[in-house]
C-alpha cells in the first residue's frame, strides 16, 4: 500500500519532506549509510512512531 505524503501533518510531513530530499541526494553520492537511515525514518514516520536519534542525526547532519 502506498502511502501519500499528503496524509502526514504539520511537522511529521516537514520530516517526509525532508528525508526524501535527503535520501535523493545520498543516493545520488552513494551515501548507503545515510539511504538506509533515511528509509527507516520515513518508514517509521508513515507508522506514526518517533524515528531512532541516531537516524535522525545522520539525516540531518548530511549536508554538514
Amino acid at each position: 500500500m502506498f502511502v501519500d505524503q499528503t496524509d502526514a501533518s504539520g511537522a511529521a510531513k516537514t520530516l517526509l519532506d525532508t528525508a526524501w530530499s535527503i535520501l535523493e541526494a545520498a543516493n545520488e553520492v552513494r551515501d548507503l549509510a545515510t539511504v538506509d537511515a533515511c528509509r527507516r525514518v520515513i518508514d517509521a514516520t508513515f507508522r506514526g512512531v518517533e524515528p531512532a536519534a541516531a537516524d535522525l542525526n545522520i539525516v540531518m547532519g548530511f549536508f554538514n
